[in-house]
């Protein structure tokens, strides 16, 4: 560090020059980033939903198994010959839209129910391809849609495609808002920390360098692996929370140095040596915790991880770099031009308030430890309930139109459309012949009597399955049947496929129940079978997250334990940390899951009462960050009151005095960390909201009742214990100090 900070003070123009280059080079890409990103999940490689698709493909020649779902509301109705006249005219146009390969009018899907029964509203099923092209297929069906708009028809687009593709346009905008939004409210806030401007503009410098750069890394990435549009997200919300926090405590620190004497330069090589050694040890608790997002095998979770982790590392760096060398230049100019004269706002000097609050916090300790580990846990109670799993459609706000819409295929009773199961039974080689055909049929009939089924396409044709064909265009019962066989029977005649409709759509709790009836159904067939489809897919994906939370955990737990204890010198003191920030973790965990899976105050803070579950890479990604951010306020208080026992002060007058100089700044950025988090609860994706929410919470306690009470009071009690350390042990870590 030593060398670092002779660097960055007596070549202060270089350093900034490299930056200046290094922003103007990430402009470009940085903009191009959000366009290349995406809301699919995508698949697993070795997953049987996975196998199922490629079986289909490759098997049954299923190309376009995309589909866009397009309701018409008509006026007159189609029971009327002016009504069905408009509607053929619509599907017509439809049909030459490029990159429709087949069209379903309404009340071709049999006993799926395509019409309703004033015959006002419609459901036309449209083919797209499956991944290269769908997006722009979509919306040259969404600009038909728009342009086939009258007075008598009004037409509205949902399905798979569209609802993710309104998840990563709504998340691209969510972000941009919660920016302009978050940006001058925190300018207003370090003002009143600071009470100069350009103290001020330093630590959003700080935020808008560090997020540029990790965008335009985030924009390289996208070409070699699908990137997650919520990584935009927590680049934001991670290089404007971290790089004001760690800018705070930076500039902080040189105006107190600024007031002990000697030139500018010598008090910003003394702040990268004491602050910036916090920073540094900081960084790297927040880069440990979002690297657990890379463990789960999912480009889509890990392009959240490498986007975490760039932006926090880029921070650190801009933090120990950019920072001083602009420091080193500023010098007392820091405190230019002061606008407000509030007497704690004008240096870095200790709180006498807060100080006379940590000795009547350490005066009880027992009492302050007990009732705020009870309150933290009680918020966390309501998470033993949580459920997680992929919340589709029901995950964006009322007013996006693929939510609308899939509303109204709903009331139609045909939301069973979007989870379909397919089903492949396999003949272990051998060519299906007429002994199959009895056990074939028994198989069908035995799935379509489970409860909660509307309807399964196969070769055994149902009056209803007749009646469907004929209204979708006169087809007569010979060309169903056909179509059906070459659905059904892969080219070899070696795999046979149904498919499964259930009579709803399939919010992602009920996707197991319904999955186990079908499983318990196709075992006693004696077929071998593979089961897909969308809703199978939806579960592998939420559990291989969800599966990989344990190890994730204990990892970061590991790498975090091992950090402190060499920062430290300390058993103790980890495994305090560790503890508290698991209590603010979970205290977040339970209000999350109380607000948006059970509807406790979603109204007012505009999240959707009919969600049901959790984004199931919530937990992980709350775990990531939460963890992180709680390591940051950690190490500030703690680098303090480790730096007054090494000046000579008893441990608990060195707690009391650590808080009287760090409480106001951990106060100051977790307010900014506050506002930053509670922009993202304005937007239109709930798994948005949910993160904002979650991190919003989180930082409110974890920088109140957390920091300033139960860990002043934990210090209190353990005494001397905070800083034991065995000797052989002692001997064996690498010696560092952190300081700020």
């Amino acid at each position: 560090m030593r060398a670092l900070s002779l660097l960055v003070t007596r070549r202060p123009w270089l350093v900034l020059l490299l930056w200046a280059l290094l922003a103007a080079l990430s402009a470009y890409p940085a903009s191009l980033a959000p366009r290349h990103l995406s809301a699919n999940p995508g698949e697993l490689q070795h997953a049987e939903s996975t196998r199922v698709t490629a079986l289909l493909r490759e098997r049954f020649g299923e190309k376009d198994t995309n589909t866009a779902l397009l309701v018409t509301r008509s006026v007159p109705p189609l029971t009327t010959p002016q009504g069905r006249a408009a509607y053929d005219r619509f599907v017509a146009g439809l049909e030459g839209v490029p990159g429709v390969t087949r069209v379903l009018r309404a009340g071709a899907q049999g006993a799926v129910p395509t019409v309703s029964p004033d015959g006002a509203m419609a459901l036309t099923v449209a083919q797209i391809p499956l991944r290269e092209g769908a997006t722009q297929a979509l919306a040259r069906v969404r600009a038909y849609a728009a342009a086939a708009e009258s007075p008598a028809l009004n037409v509205r687009v949902t399905g798979g495609q569209a609802i993710a593709d309104d998840f990563t346009a709504f998340a691209e905008g969510d972000t941009k808002r919660s920016e302009f939004a978050a940006l001058p409210l925190t300018a207003l806030v370090l003002l009143g920390v600071f009470g100069a401007l350009v103290a001020t503009g330093l630590p959003l410098l700080v935020g808008v360098l560090s997020i540029t750069v990790a965008m335009a890394g985030l924009s390289s990435l996208t070409h070699f692996t699908e990137v997650s549009t919520f990584a935009q997200s927590v680049i934001t919300m991670l290089g404007l929370g971290a790089g004001i926090d760690y800018a705070l405590l930076m500039v902080n620190r040189f105006r107190e140095e600024l007031t002990r004497g000697g030139d500018a330069r010598a008090a910003a090589a003394r702040t990268v040596l004491t602050a910036g050694r916090s920073v540094l040890f900081s960084g790297l608790t927040v880069a440990i915790a979002m690297a657990a997002l890379i463990l789960p095998p999912i480009a889509f979770v890990r392009s959240m991880g490498l986007g975490g982790v760039l932006v926090v590392l880029l921070t650190v760096l801009a933090s120990v770099t950019a920072l001083p060398a602009l420091l080193a230049l500023l010098g007392e100019r820091v405190n230019s031009p002061r606008r407000l004269r509030l007497s704690w706002s004008q240096s870095g000097a200790a709180s006498g308030a807060w100080t006379a609050f940590a000795r009547r916090v350490t005066a009880r300790p027992w009492l302050a430890v007990v009732l705020s580990t009870l309150f933290l846990l009680g918020l966390a109670l309501p998470a033993r309930d949580m459920r997680t799993g992929y919340a589709g459609a029901w995950g964006l706000t009322p007013g996006v139109e693929s939510r609308d819409a899939l509303a109204d295929v709903r009331d139609l009773g045909a939301g069973g459309l979007l989870s379909q199961f397919e089903v492949i039974l396999d003949l272990g080689g051998q060519r299906y012949g007429p002994a199959d055909r009895a056990r074939f049929g028994q198989v069908v009939a035995d799935l379509r009597a489970l409860p909660g089924v509307q309807t399964v396409i196969s070769p055994f044709l149902t009056p209803a399955d007749l009646a469907g064909e004929a209204a979708s265009g006169g087809t007569d019962a010979l060309g169903a049947v056909s179509l059906l066989t070459r659905r059904s029977f892969s080219a070899d005649r070696e795999w046979l496929r149904v498919t499964v409709i259930p009579d709803r759509y399939l919010r992602a709790d009920q996707i197991e129940p319904f999955e186990a009836r079908l499983r318990e159904t196709l075992s006693a067939s004696g077929f071998r079978f593979l089961l897909g489809g969308a809703p199978i897919g939806e579960r592998e994906f939420s559990h291989a997250i969800t599966d990989a939370l344990p190890a994730a955990v204990l990892t970061v737990f590991a790498a975090t334990f091992l950090l402190l204890m060499v920062a430290f010198r300390s058993l103790l003191v980890p495994l305090k940390s560790i503890l508290m920030n698991t209590l603010t973790v979970g205290a977040a965990y339970g209000v999350v899951t109380l607000v948006v899976q059970e509807g406790f105050l979603a109204g007012p803070l505009g999240i959707p009462g009919d969600v049901g579950v959790l984004d199931s890479s919530l937990p992980l990604l709350l775990f990531a960050v939460l963890f992180g951010l709680s390591m940051d306020y950690e190490i500030f208080l703690l680098s303090r009151v480790q730096e007054e026992v090494l000046r000579g002060h008893p441990n608990d007058e060195a707690v009391v005095l650590a808080v009287g100089r760090t409480a106001r700044i951990i106060t100051s950025a977790a307010l900014i960390m506050f506002i930053v988090f509670c922009a993202f609860i304005a937007g239109r994706v709930v798994a948005n909201k949910s993160i904002g929410l979650g991190l919003a919470v989180a930082v409110a306690l974890d920088a109140t009742l957390v920091r300033l009470v139960l860990v002043p009071a934990f210090l209190k009690l353990a005494g001397r214990w905070n800083w034991w350390l065995p000797g052989w042990l002692d001997r064996l870590l690498p010696r560092v100090r952190v300081e700020h």
